[in-house]
Protein backbone atom coordinates (compact mmCIF):
# COMPACT_ATOMS: atom_id res chain seq x y z
CA UNK A 1 0.00 0.00 0.00
CA UNK A 2 1.37 3.38 -0.90
CA UNK A 3 1.90 5.73 1.47
CA UNK A 4 -0.98 8.30 1.56
CA UNK A 5 1.32 10.94 3.03
CA UNK A 6 3.66 9.67 -0.12
CA UNK A 7 4.37 13.36 -2.39
CA UNK A 8 6.33 11.54 -4.47
CA UNK A 9 3.07 9.90 -5.87
CA UNK A 10 2.18 10.82 -10.05
CA UNK A 11 -0.23 13.17 -8.19
CA UNK A 12 -0.04 13.76 -4.88
CA UNK A 13 -3.28 13.55 -2.78
CA UNK A 14 -4.61 16.99 -0.70
CA UNK A 15 -5.75 15.99 2.22
CA UNK A 16 -5.70 17.05 5.80
CA UNK A 17 -7.74 14.94 8.68
CA UNK A 18 -11.09 16.16 9.53
CA UNK A 19 -12.09 17.46 6.39
CA UNK A 20 -16.24 18.03 5.56
CA UNK A 21 -15.12 16.51 1.97
CA UNK A 22 -12.78 14.42 0.31
CA UNK A 23 -13.09 14.47 -3.62
CA UNK A 24 -12.15 11.56 -5.15
CA UNK A 25 -11.66 10.83 -9.06
CA UNK A 26 -11.21 7.77 -10.52
CA UNK A 27 -7.21 7.75 -11.11
CA UNK A 28 -4.55 11.01 -12.55
CA UNK A 29 -4.59 11.58 -16.13
CA UNK A 30 -1.39 11.67 -17.74
CA UNK A 31 -1.73 15.58 -17.72
CA UNK A 32 -2.54 15.50 -13.97
CA UNK A 33 0.23 13.43 -13.18
CA UNK A 34 2.68 15.55 -15.56
CA UNK A 35 2.11 18.60 -13.70
CA UNK A 36 1.45 16.87 -10.12
CA UNK A 37 -1.78 19.19 -10.33
CA UNK A 38 -5.53 17.59 -9.90
CA UNK A 39 -8.00 18.22 -12.61
CA UNK A 40 -5.32 19.98 -14.57
CA UNK A 41 -6.90 19.62 -18.31
CA UNK A 42 -8.74 22.66 -19.44
CA UNK A 43 -11.72 20.49 -20.80
CA UNK A 44 -12.21 19.44 -16.74
CA UNK A 45 -14.99 21.01 -15.21
CA UNK A 46 -14.10 20.33 -11.53
CA UNK A 47 -12.77 23.66 -10.58
CA UNK A 48 -15.87 25.31 -12.16
CA UNK A 49 -18.32 23.15 -10.79
CA UNK A 50 -17.03 23.46 -7.02
CA UNK A 51 -16.80 26.82 -7.20
CA UNK A 52 -19.98 27.44 -8.71
CA UNK A 53 -21.79 25.10 -5.97
CA UNK A 54 -20.49 27.13 -3.71
CA UNK A 55 -17.30 24.46 -2.42
CA UNK A 56 -14.83 27.63 -2.82
CA UNK A 57 -15.10 31.74 -3.51
CA UNK A 58 -13.69 31.91 -6.19
CA UNK A 59 -12.42 29.54 -8.86
CA UNK A 60 -9.36 27.63 -8.30
CA UNK A 61 -6.74 27.22 -10.46
CA UNK A 62 -5.22 23.66 -11.09
CA UNK A 63 -1.80 25.28 -10.15
CA UNK A 64 -3.51 26.78 -6.81
CA UNK A 65 -5.36 23.15 -6.13
CA UNK A 66 -3.68 22.75 -2.23
CA UNK A 67 -5.83 25.79 -1.69
CA UNK A 68 -8.86 23.74 -1.78
CA UNK A 69 -7.82 22.53 1.69
CA UNK A 70 -8.71 26.10 2.99
CA UNK A 71 -12.23 25.25 2.59
CA UNK A 72 -12.27 22.61 4.19
CA UNK A 73 -12.20 19.89 0.85
CA UNK A 74 -9.34 17.23 -0.48
CA UNK A 75 -8.87 15.86 -3.26
CA UNK A 76 -7.97 12.03 -3.66
CA UNK A 77 -7.86 9.26 -6.85
CA UNK A 78 -9.19 5.64 -6.03
CA UNK A 79 -6.34 4.53 -8.18
CA UNK A 80 -2.94 6.20 -8.11
CA UNK A 81 -1.70 5.09 -11.90
CA UNK A 82 -2.26 7.47 -14.59
CA UNK A 83 -3.45 6.42 -17.76
CA UNK A 84 -4.90 8.55 -20.98
CA UNK A 85 -8.38 8.16 -20.37
CA UNK A 86 -9.93 5.91 -17.26
CA UNK A 87 -11.36 3.36 -19.73
CA UNK A 88 -7.39 2.01 -19.48
CA UNK A 89 -8.15 0.29 -16.11
CA UNK A 90 -9.94 -2.51 -15.19
CA UNK A 91 -12.46 -3.42 -12.80
CA UNK A 92 -10.16 -6.27 -11.02
CA UNK A 93 -7.53 -3.00 -10.59
CA UNK A 94 -9.86 -0.72 -8.82
CA UNK A 95 -11.54 -3.88 -6.35
CA UNK A 96 -7.85 -4.54 -5.53
CA UNK A 97 -7.32 -0.57 -4.96
CA UNK A 98 -10.45 -0.77 -2.57
CA UNK A 99 -8.30 -1.32 0.82
CA UNK A 100 -5.65 1.29 0.29
CA UNK A 101 -8.36 3.87 -0.25
CA UNK A 102 -10.56 2.59 2.53
CA UNK A 103 -7.49 2.74 4.81
CA UNK A 104 -7.05 6.28 3.65
CA UNK A 105 -10.21 7.61 4.17
CA UNK A 106 -10.26 5.98 8.09
CA UNK A 107 -6.47 7.94 8.83
CA UNK A 108 -7.84 11.28 7.45
CA UNK A 109 -11.68 10.98 8.60
CA UNK A 110 -13.56 13.42 6.50
CA UNK A 111 -16.81 13.46 7.19
CA UNK A 112 -17.86 12.44 3.44
CA UNK A 113 -16.51 10.56 0.58
CA UNK A 114 -17.56 12.01 -2.73
CA UNK A 115 -16.63 9.59 -5.54
CA UNK A 116 -16.71 11.46 -9.15
CA UNK A 117 -18.36 8.79 -11.26
CA UNK A 118 -19.92 5.35 -10.55
CA UNK A 119 -16.78 3.56 -12.08
CA UNK A 120 -14.67 3.16 -9.11
CA UNK A 121 -17.04 2.59 -6.22
CA UNK A 122 -18.72 0.22 -8.41
CA UNK A 123 -15.68 -2.17 -8.74
CA UNK A 124 -14.22 -1.19 -4.98
CA UNK A 125 -17.49 -2.79 -3.70
CA UNK A 126 -19.32 -5.09 -7.04
CA UNK A 127 -22.37 -2.99 -6.58
CA UNK A 128 -24.13 -4.05 -10.00
CA UNK A 129 -26.04 -0.47 -9.96
CA UNK A 130 -25.35 2.84 -7.86
CA UNK A 131 -27.83 6.00 -8.07
CA UNK A 132 -26.47 9.47 -7.97
CA UNK A 133 -25.87 11.44 -4.87
CA UNK A 134 -26.17 9.96 -0.94
CA UNK A 135 -24.90 6.31 -0.79
CA UNK A 136 -26.39 3.99 1.92
CA UNK A 137 -23.37 2.61 3.06
CA UNK A 138 -20.33 4.51 4.21
CA UNK A 139 -16.79 4.08 2.63
CA UNK A 140 -13.97 4.23 5.38
CA UNK A 141 -16.26 5.79 7.65
CA UNK A 142 -17.15 8.01 5.56
CA UNK A 143 -20.76 9.38 4.35
CA UNK A 144 -20.48 8.22 0.77
CA UNK A 145 -21.61 10.22 -2.54
CA UNK A 146 -21.59 9.65 -5.80
CA UNK A 147 -21.33 12.66 -8.22
CA UNK A 148 -20.78 12.98 -11.68
CA UNK A 149 -17.25 12.77 -13.25
CA UNK A 150 -16.69 16.32 -14.65
CA UNK A 151 -14.47 15.47 -17.41
CA UNK A 152 -15.23 16.88 -20.46
CA UNK A 153 -15.46 13.47 -21.93
CA UNK A 154 -18.32 12.59 -20.18
CA UNK A 155 -21.06 13.94 -22.40
CA UNK A 156 -24.12 13.16 -20.34
CA UNK A 157 -23.86 16.00 -17.76
CA UNK A 158 -23.40 19.61 -18.90
CA UNK A 159 -21.89 22.10 -16.19
CA UNK A 160 -25.40 22.94 -14.82
CA UNK A 161 -26.25 19.08 -13.80
CA UNK A 162 -22.78 19.15 -12.45
CA UNK A 163 -23.55 21.96 -10.71
CA UNK A 164 -27.02 20.69 -9.27
CA UNK A 165 -25.65 17.84 -8.34
CA UNK A 166 -22.28 19.26 -6.61
CA UNK A 167 -24.50 21.74 -4.57
CA UNK A 168 -26.93 19.11 -3.04
CA UNK A 169 -23.82 17.20 -1.36
CA UNK A 170 -23.01 20.83 -0.10
CA UNK A 171 -25.97 21.39 1.02
CA UNK A 172 -25.80 17.80 3.01
CA UNK A 173 -22.15 18.37 4.23
CA UNK A 174 -23.64 21.68 5.89
CA UNK A 175 -26.33 19.65 7.25
CA UNK A 176 -24.24 16.91 8.70
CA UNK A 177 -21.45 19.21 10.29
Amino acid sequence: MADPTDSTQALPDILAPGLSVVFCGINPSLGAASTGHHFANGRNRFWRAIHLAGFSPGQIRPEDDRTLLQYGCGLTTALARPTARARELSREELAAAAVALERKIELYAPCCLAFLGKMALAAMTGAQHLAWGPQASPFGGAHTWVLPNPSGLNRAFNLDSLVIAYRELRAAVASIS
